[in-house]
């Protein structure tokens, strides 16, 4: 990124990348949430869409570093949510008071405005799911679902972030360092009543370098499940897809050099599976090198000289057509990653 983006930029961003998808995009919804929360806009802002049926919408996400005024405190002064009584209210101050945060994202609908706080956990110190189930006001299925999820290889992994939608009342908690084989893949989708995917979306999933189930505190089950997959080139989804959708991932305006960084969702709800696209519009260099050593297309991990935060040099190929790339040490790859005073995965 060259320069300081202007909040102004930023909406002329989200309304050429609404054009994309031929969604109307109003001045007066978005702007209240890009001066509230627009203090820190080279920390990163992405946007996101979706397939199928739920298609027709684009959020536009902005990262925070955790130095200054709290996301959901904010929310609530500004007037996007309202006070209530219900668990979700308290769940990220529980948080914040049980792991050490690094930074934050505050997702919002171009349609129907304030949505999401996303927390980061510090990549030397991230909690695993003994210790998230634990926080009195995180959803009981969470803690319910506990040994399914190691059961499945979870368990033993670190958890990234979380994200709590406050429109729906939910919580995503995103698990990294893995390494997904068929068999476990399936199993898993079979045991909270997915629909299986076929062999293209199964060999696409074991590409991807975190999962992210979804829970409530009206269900004791998992209600929602997404393979994350990074790619610097649109991928030939095995699916139809809307040509909007397409163009927008070919086509998404972003603000740095080199190809644009996309995030692509496999996800299944029950009787259903759609995909996530996400584009980012500014990323900065440590979640860009860190998202390029997870690179889907070319599963390669790089080198960084911790003194500089520049790759040094690639390491050998891991994996090939087909075969799925070993797991790489997520806390030490974000480590080796991120700028040493701030400790943010994606708030540089």
């Amino acid at each position: 990124m060259s320069g300081a983006t202007s909040v102004e930029e930023v909406f002329s961003a989200i309304e050429e990348s609404c054009g994309l998808l031929d969604i109307a995009c109003s001045r007066d919804k978005v702007l209240p949430f890009l001066t509230a929360y627009g203090y820190a806009l080279e920390q990163g802002v992405f946007f996101t869409t979706w397939t199928g049926a739920h298609a027709g919408e684009l959020n536009y996400a902005l990262l925070l570093p955790s130095a200054g005024a709290d996301p959901y405190d904010r929310a609530l002064s500004s007037g996007f949510i309202a006070e209530t009584d219900h668990p979700i209210g308290t769940l990220l101050s529980d948080i914040q008071g049980r792991c050490p945060v690094s930074g934050y994202g505050v997702d919002f609908g171009v349609a129907d405005g304030f949505k999401e706080i996303h927390s980061f956990f510090r990549p030397d110190d991230m909690p695993g799911l003994s210790k998230l189930a634990s926080i009195p006001s995180m959803p009981r299925s969470l803690a319910e679902n506990a040994g399914f999820l190691a059961r499945h290889g979870l368990g033993g992994n670190v958890v990234g972030l979380t994200a709590i939608n406050y429109q729906h009342r939910t919580v995503n908690v995103y698990f990294g360092g893995l390494r997904l084989e068929p068999e476990s893949i399936l199993s898993m989708l079979r045991g909270i009543g997915m629909p299986e995917p076929s062999e293209q979306v199964l060999e696409l999933i074991q590409k991807a370098f975190a999962i992210y189930p979804t829970f409530s505190w009206d269900s004791p089950k998992i209600n929602r499940i997404c393979f994350a997959v990074i790619a610097q080139d649109p991928i030939a989804l095995p699916a139809r897809i809307e040509p909007g959708i397409e163009q927008f991932a070919k086509s998404a305006p972003y603000a740095y050099a080199g190809k644009r960084t996309l995030v692509y969702g496999i996800t299944f709800a029950p009787g259903e599976e759609y995909y996530t696209i996400q584009s980012y519009y500014l990323i900065n260099p440590p979640t860009r090198y860190l998202l390029a050593a997870f690179d889907a297309n070319k599963a390669q991990a790089l080198s960084y000289d911790r003194a500089t935060g520049m790759p040094s040099r690639r390491l050998p190929k891991l994996g090939g057509s087909g075969v799925s790339a070993p797991a790489l040490d997520l806390p030490r790859v974000m480590e080796a990653h991120v700028n040493r005073k701030d400790r943010s995965l994606l708030g540089g």
